[in-house]
């Protein structure tokens, strides 16, 4: 390893392959075919003395020498895009980049009111948002691909992505629906929702098996009508008096501001926990510390 000399044309294939998540998008990005980039990968791990990448199923994941190169790869090929923009005569850090994966079960307000600090932070942030089930999330941030992650549940030990989480805090549940449906409801809650038309989130996710448990427990039967990966849409149909919907009791004000519905009731049984998932132990991001403790100082204190 002494004498080692990496060939940067090989390392910048490397690092396109690990940005793009597989050799054909890699290709396509860099205008050459799959069999070039293939064969200048396997010289880059014939240099390096080990393997970069690893299979899983059709999806290639970095191993723990290829996360090691890439850090610096990535680190070194930035600064070169830094000095385009200096040479063409823009400023380089006049904005910091975030961007942000969310998971599609977390409410949007709740998402919006998680990284609204990002907003008023004194320096410029771009601030780049996407939307998808968690595990693809998780896939995009194991190359880099991604800042951060915010869920509703921490990154499963069981997957081989080096990932860490960040409690941002828990929140009950309260219950809406319009005016006329709470009213009715309001007395003898939780009972009084025994037969009522319910709006719930989709089979499989962590608050459908809490509030089943939570009926359960209290004898209660609602009668559901309709079923939600997108509780933005769920509420929506609340809003129409489709039936009485859920959301974090610390999101409250907003969901009766934004839909006017009001408080059917709540409870503290059942608990919403988020998190921030990141690839280190320690955050560093200035932004992600202002989400962090913003969270915890004040959305969830």
């Amino acid at each position: 390893m002494q004498n080692l000399k990496l060939n940067l044309k090989h390392l910048r294939y490397f690092w396109a392959v690990a940005n793009q998540g597989s050799i054909a998008r890699a290709a396509e990005t860099l205008f050459l075919t799959p069999q070039t980039i293939s064969g200048q990968l396997n010289d880059l791990e014939k240099q390096v003395g080990a393997k970069l990448f690893r299979r899983e199923g059709r999806q290639l994941v970095l191993s723990e020498t290829g996360r090691l190169v890439f850090s610096y790869a990535d680190e070194m090929f930035r600064l070169g895009l830094e000095l385009q923009d200096v040479l063409a005569g823009r400023t380089p850090g006049t904005a910091i980049t975030l961007k942000v994966g969310v998971a599609m079960v977390v409410p949007k307000l709740l998402a919006y009111r998680v990284l609204e600090p990002v907003l008023k932070m004194d320096e410029q942030v771009s601030l780049i948002c996407h939307e998808a089930p968690l595990v693809d999330l998780l896939a995009d941030l194991s190359v880099h691909k991604l800042d951060v992650v915010l869920a509703d549940v921490p990154v499963n030990p069981a997957l081989n992505i080096r990932a860490f989480n960040h409690a941002l805090g828990e929140s009950g549940i309260t219950f809406f629906g319009v005016p006329r449906q709470a009213d009715a409801l309001r007395e003898g809650f939780p009972l009084s929702l025994n037969g009522t038309p319910m709006l719930m989130p989709s089979a499989g996710s962590s608050l459908r098996r809490n509030l089943e448990m939570w009926f359960e427990r209290h004898g209660i039967k609602p009668r559901v009508v309709a079923e939600f990966e997108d509780r933005a849409l769920m509420k929506a149909f609340g809003e129409r008096g489709a039936g009485v919907f859920t959301s974090p009791s610390t999101l409250e004000e907003d969901v009766i501001s934004k839909y006017g519905v009001v408080v059917v009731g709540r409870t503290d049984e059942i608990t919403e926990h988020y998190y921030l998932i990141s690839p280190e132990r320690r955050i560093k991001h200035p932004a992600v510390t202002a989400i962090t403790e913003a969270a915890r100082t004040e959305l969830f204190a």
